[in-house]
């Protein structure tokens, strides 16, 4: 068995209780959401800034190239006349190169820069014959490069570089992921709040559920679990209700077999203790013995009788799946009616027989044995000198009908509705004196059920009863069809 320390409870009460894991899985699960779609929103912003500014960068390079690649002469003097009359080309840095990469132009240093090299990469790209584009952001700033090369009559002449420092555009990206962040923190502080109540609402169910199991454990099968909703939940608690109700209907059918068959077994049991202490304690000639010593064994006798019926009642019980076969009802009713026949006829009783309606059905040839093995006996034991006992079989339309009928004592009406209960005995005196144990109509209702079967009993006092036992018919020739 599993223990759990004290401090073992205190770390699943803080962290191992089923709210705290949920709540902890949601807010995880929507932190990686969110992060994804931040870093997702960002870089998209980002890309299209990047797409706008590298259009509008390159199409000012080209502007630039194309208006100095006219120029006759390429110097100080004539780039910068050309580039003011461009009031488009306003940049932080335009620089003008030759072929070789030598500065010719420099808006950042006008003239002091001149015969000095550009080295820069989107320059050297540039005199590859390719247009080129940079960018980059930092410190809220985005810092655009674009270069491209000035031909002349289909030569390399030089190239143009242009560097632009846009802080507005800068400042317009750095608040859009402040947005996006304070968003992002605002939707996870809702998430946990929310994680935290569902959470909290679920075990508060769970808890429920644990503490009904306690409840039923300690034995107190009438308990319910009430579970509102229409989620699963409820489902499962309403599963777990019929499971305590199948499990309440068992205890009382234990307790209450365990308290009569005790009673039942007392009488017996007292009966051969005060027999034999009377042999003991008393100075008796043999034959008062011997017949106290007969007594004992009638009483023995009758002990394991009860033994015997309360083995078949629970054998009745536990079995549910037994291999069943189709019979013909006649040939088992005849074999139980041959058995008894000489105690019939001991007792000064007839038995008639009609069994011309004959049906097939599925059940143990052994069930159906005990059936009518035990309402026949019935009978017989409750039947007086002279009477008879009629076995008919009949058929109803797709019922197979079962009729033992008697001319004996009857049964009052107020004991109709507990004939088939355990240990009941309409007159105790004439049972004992029969031998009967009270379980007899008791285990033939349990094995006519077990059998999809119904039995009822119709009784007039001092003119007899009968028992209808009704089967499902089981035609083969319509099964093969």
């Amino acid at each position: 068995m599993v223990t759990i320390s004290e401090n073992d409870r205190d770390l699943l009460g803080k962290y191992g209780n089923t709210q705290f894991r949920y709540a902890m899985i949601y807010v995880v699960l929507t932190l990686v959401v969110l992060l994804f779609l931040n870093i997702y929103s960002s870089q998209t912003s980002q890309k299209l800034f990047y797409q706008s500014k590298e259009t509008s960068m390159v199409e000012k390079c080209l502007l630039a190239s194309s208006e100095i690649g006219n120029l006759d002469v390429m110097s100080y003097s004539t780039v910068a006349r050309k580039i003011a009359q461009l009031d488009s080309l306003r940049m932080t840095r335009l620089v003008v190169t030759d072929q070789t990469g030598m500065v010719i132009y420099d808006s950042t240093a006008p003239q002091k820069a001149e015969g000095s090299y550009a080295l820069l990469p989107e320059v050297v790209t540039a005199l590859e014959h390719k247009d080129v584009f940079s960018w980059n952001y930092h410190d809220g700033v985005m810092l655009s490069r674009a270069a491209t090369p000035i031909m002349s009559s289909g030569t390399l002449v030089g190239c143009v570089y242009m560097l632009e420092a846009d802080a507005a555009q800068g400042e317009m990206i750095r608040s859009l992921q402040n947005n996006i962040l304070s968003i992002t923190l605002i939707l996870v502080a809702l998430i946990f709040v929310y994680s935290l109540c569902f959470s909290r609402i679920f075990s508060k169910r769970i808890q429920r559920f644990m503490k009904s199991i306690r409840t039923i454990r300690s034995g107190d099968y009438g308990h319910r679990v009430k579970m509102g909703g229409r989620d699963e939940l409820h489902f499962l608690a309403e599963e777990f209700n019929d499971l305590t109700e199948k499990l309440q209907r068992s205890e009382e059918k234990r307790s209450r077999f365990v308290s009569d068959a005790s009673h039942e077994l007392k009488t017996p049991l007292a009966s051969i203790k005060l027999l034999s202490d009377s042999i003991l304690q008393n100075d008796m000639d043999m034959e008062t013995v011997r017949e106290f010593v007969g007594d004992i064994g009638n009483e023995a006798d009758r002990l394991n009788r009860m033994s015997l019926k309360l083995l078949s009642l629970s054998n009745v019980e536990n079995q549910t799946d037994e291999d069943c076969e189709i019979i013909n009802l006649a040939p088992t009713v005849q074999r139980a009616v041959r058995m008894l026949s000489a105690i019939a006829e001991k007792s000064g009783i007839r038995i008639e027989t009609d069994l011309e309606k004959d049906s097939p059905v599925l059940i143990l040839e052994d069930d159906l044995y005990q059936i009518v093995f035990n309402l026949v006996e019935n009978g017989i034991k409750y039947n007086t000198s002279g009477g008879k006992v009629t076995v008919t079989l009949d058929r109803e339309e797709d019922n197979a009908i079962l009729r033992i009928a008697d001319n004996g004592v009857g049964i009052p009406k107020q004991a109709m509705d507990k004939i088939f209960d355990r240990f009941y005995r309409v007159d105790k005196a004439r049972s004992r004196k029969s031998g009967s144990s009270g379980l007899g109509l008791s285990i033939v209702r349990g094995i006519v059920e077990r059998n999809q079967g119904t039995i009822t009993v119709k009784s007039e006092l001092g003119k007899g009863s009968v028992f209808t036992v009704s089967f499902p018919v089981f035609d083969t020739e319509e099964v093969g069809q």
